[in-house]
């Protein structure tokens, strides 16, 4: 591996990790750092920590590393929630078939709202939002969904914060008409985008929930105007919250 020298600390272990669960076979401290290329007492002093710690085992009396209990069960929990991706992933989809367009789960970040999971359109005219996009909080469905959740003064110190970036003939650029829409879009309980964050683009949101009630992503699906306008959107809304409601189960209900 390239720059080494350069990891940090934590990420070292990791690494010791990922190699002792991708090999056949036992491992000594020697032939793992033979792929990391680290000071030598640093792997050694990292291979006694984690066997310490019941995550690798050495074979017998030998200096061999293997993967122990610990780490197995680490490996069968990830694997075990990683159907709350599949679950999604199925949901996501169902909703794209039912309304034709391209669906996405979209989660608040520092940066803006982040694409996490997509479902596209089969069609050829698409707008390009690849998994991993940042778009803004002001001039977005996804963005009004998430700043509608919050109660009216965490809303209003957001806001506040917030650079109004004009980005459209549609956008919001003063605080006013902006804090009158999210109060609307709390009392309805779906946001859209008319055009504000591309001319050309319609969007719906819907909040997908935590027991609590507290926001955790928004359900969304965009397309052009020349194939789907507002009110064919606002028709969906019902299906989408239905779909939400079963997102937040997925995510937060538990089975003894």
């Amino acid at each position: 591996m390239a720059d080494t020298e350069r990891i940090p600390t934590n990420l070292r272990t990791l690494l010791i990790l990922e190699i002792l669960g991708k090999s056949d076979q036992p491992l000594t401290a020697t032939e793992i750092n033979a792929l990391l290329n680290l000071p030598k007492q640093t792997v050694h002093r990292l291979c006694v920590t984690l066997e310490e710690n019941g995550f690798i085992t050495r074979q017998g009396n030998s200096r061999r590393y293997q993967v122990a209990r610990r780490l197995r069960q680490l490996g069968v929990g990830l694997l075990h929630n990683s159907r709350d991706h599949i679950v999604r992933r199925q949901i996501l989809m169902e909703v794209a078939r039912q309304v034709g367009e391209t669906v996405n789960y979209v989660v608040p970040e520092a940066s803006g709202m982040n694409y996490l999971d997509r479902v596209e359109t089969d069609w050829a005219f698409r707008i390009q939002l690849p998994v991993g996009t940042h778009v803004p909080f002001h001039c977005t469905a996804s963005g009004k969904c998430f700043l509608a959740s919050l109660k009216p003064k965490q809303r209003a110190n957001f806001v506040s914060s917030l650079t109004l970036e004009q980005m459209t003939q549609s956008t919001h650029t003063s605080a006013e008409p902006l804090l009158q829409e999210l109060k609307e879009i709390s009392r309805l309980g779906y946001s859209l985008d008319q055009e504000e964050f591309l001319e050309g683009m319609v969007a719906i949101a819907v909040p997908v929930t935590d027991p609590s009630g507290r926001f955790v992503a928004a359900l969304a699906f965009h397309g052009p105007t020349q194939r789907i306008s507002l009110p064919d959107a606002v028709k969906e809304t019902e299906f989408l919250k239905t779909a939400a409601s079963r997102l937040s189960n997925a995510l937060f209900l538990t089975t003894d």
